[in-house]
């Protein structure tokens, strides 16, 4: 049994995510977390919430609430949406906990006894209006790069280009509007990052298995220009981790936070201490310390191509810098944008669909299986309502659905509602065993290299296999002659439903559960002897007709939803 630890990009705090975020990160984490689990590993998967920085003091002030209720409010909402969609977390934490202020402490610490941080006095924008300093998202204007109007202190979400607030052309205040703003000097702390580029560099070329996305991206930032750039890790703001040397002040750095980007990866090991304090799991230690056992952990993240730079480069260098015997990232699955209907999702502007429409419209499996069956790995993908009613009703309605229905709703007609006894299994149920044993061993070794379309695709085909077997033995027609053939034809149909429910299960949890109940067999073990696994149901084992597995989208829903979200959010 291996050991897997597993950690999807962790949500910022401020409102619900769109579906893009949730097939960029979340999603298929949860697709590879029950697939090890279901094939008999120990598995730790973590996430949380983002709550630093500058988004959750925005949305909070729109919201008209204390930061730390605004805070704790939509992690509970957040919570109940990951719970809807099934994401089997070991733990959900957040990043305000006292276990990440904490931590991140002690990695400032151990960051300056090695040198590797360095205080900065510098220029900085700063509102006479507003009567504060402008960081990050309090402030926008115009993108040098690439002239959009919307873009960030920190970045512009067009070209993705990484900013400085004086970077921006035509700056204004997000608090008041603003644009009597002027250059003041304040003093911050930089993360001494270029320090690292050599052991960085040998680190990711070490990492010959990362995907072609991940490794570009991170190259990218360490050679493009000037290489890796040094990097602030303070902020002039109330709502943070407090700039703290361990358990010591650090002068000159009263009334400063650390920036949300040193923190927020920090709370995955966080997270951890977070699911012990909850009475969830032991010794979080044995997971994230080389010293404490994690050496035989394998560590996988989930994440948005956004996401990259700072998992590649600033984290590690988090980590390798402060000299301690923590545990590195051993692959990183990243992902490219999934957009929507000829634009792009986004959370500040609302445009798509949400996590709780997407919910209120259909139950998780539909959405589970078309966002991960469409997966935005290689290039971009986009969501359209044509091809989303498309996915489903061929799918799953009509391949997996219609399989269930059929089987069962014949064999409690021409037998009864118990598996079948009579006939023998000749030449052609052999080839069904060959063909599903080749393409259930192909799915294992697609969801092994999380290869999330590929699995998809491969897990279809297995269902595909049954409907052809069906059609082409036709017990409808066999049952007039010969009774006793028939009843072995739909036996093994029968259990080809178990089996089926057991492999589903990482894609469709819901419905692969329906149909294990329905089937009556709380056999779950993973199918590695295929004919085995297609006896499990014998001879007289009782089963309900289940119900509608998936249904059809109609022309009508499809039309009222497109026409429903091609506005904004309100």
């Amino acid at each position: 049994m291996a050991r897997h630890l597993i950690t999807s990009a962790i949500p910022y705090i401020n409102g619900i995510k769109h579906l893009g975020n949730l097939v960029g990160s979340q999603l298929p984490a949860d697709l590879y977390a029950r697939y090890l689990r279901a094939r008999g590993n120990e598995v730790l998967f973590l996430c949380a919430t983002d709550e630093h920085g500058t988004p959750a003091e925005l949305a909070a002030a729109k919201a008209g609430k204390p930061v730390a209720d605004y805070c704790a409010e939509m992690w509970q909402v957040q919570a109940d949406i990951a719970k809807g969609f099934r994401l089997s977390f070991d733990h959900f934490g957040r990043s305000s906990s006292p276990q990440n202020h904490k931590l991140t402490q002690h990695f400032a610490g151990k960051l300056a006894e090695n040198g590797l941080i360095r205080e900065v006095t510098e220029q900085q924008m700063y509102s006479k209006e507003d009567g504060r300093f402008l960081p990050d998202r309090y402030i926008e204007g115009t993108c040098p790069n690439c002239g959009f109007d919307s873009a960030r202190g920190d970045q512009c979400d067009n070209c993705t280009k990484q900013l400085d607030p004086v970077d921006l052309i035509n700056p204004h205040s997000t608090i008041s509007g603003s644009t009597d703003l002027e250059m003041r000097e304040t003093k911050h702390l930089y993360l001494c990052q270029s320090q690292m580029k050599d052991q960085l560099e040998e680190w990711i070329d070490s990492k010959t298995d990362w995907p072609i996305l991940t490794t570009s991206i991170a190259k990218k930032w360490l050679n493009d220009g000037d290489g890796l750039q040094d990097r602030g890790i303070t902020r002039d703001l109330d709502w943070g981790v407090p700039v703290m040397k361990g358990d010591d002040p650090w002068p000159g750095m009263e009334g400063k936070v650390f920036y949300v980007w040193f923190d927020a990866p920090i709370e995955y090991i966080a997270c951890g201490a977070e699911w012990v304090e909850a009475g969830k799991g032991t010794d979080w230690e044995r997971w994230w310390r080389t010293d404490k056992g994690a050496d035989d952990v394998r560590y996988t993240q989930f994440m948005g191509k956004d996401n990259v730079p700072f998992h590649t480069l600033s984290f590690p260098v988090t980590i390798l810098g402060s000299g301690e015997p923590w545990k590195l990232v051993d692959y990183i699955k990243s992902f490219n944008y999934l957009n929507y209907d000829g634009g792009q999702f986004s959370t500040s502007r609302g445009r798509g669909v949400f996590m709780d429409q997407a919910l209120e419209i259909l139950p998780a499996d539909y959405w589970r299986w078309w966002l991960l069956s469409h997966a935005p790995e290689s290039s971009d993908s986009e969501f359209t309502w044509e091809n989303f009613q498309t996915s489903v009703n061929k799918d799953l309605a009509d391949v997996l659905g219609n399989f269930a229905s059929r089987v069962t709703k014949f064999c409690r007609s021409k037998f009864s509602e118990a598996v079948p006894a009579g006939g023998t299994y000749g030449p052609r149920e052999d080839q069904l065993i060959a063909d599903l044993t080749a393409k259930i061993r192909e799915y294992e070794g697609h969801m092994e290299a999380i290869e999330v379309r590929k699995s998809a695709a491969a897990l279809r085909a297995a269902w595909a296999l049954g409907n052809e077997y069906l059609q082409e033995v036709a017990p409808w027609t066999t049952f007039k002659t010969d009774p006793d053939q028939a009843a072995a034809q739909i036996r093994l149909a029968l259990n080809l439903i178990r089996l089926y429910a057991v492999i589903s299960a990482p894609f469709i949890p819901d419905a692969s559960a329906d149909l294990q109940a329905a089937m009556q067999s709380d056999v779950t073990d993973w199918p590695d002897d295929i004919a085995a696994a297609l006896s499990v149901m014998p001879e007289g084992h009782a089963f309900t007709v289940p119900e509608v597995t998936f249904r059809k989208i109609t022309d009508t829903e499809r039309e009222e939803w497109q026409e429903r979200f091609a506005g904004v959010r309100s």
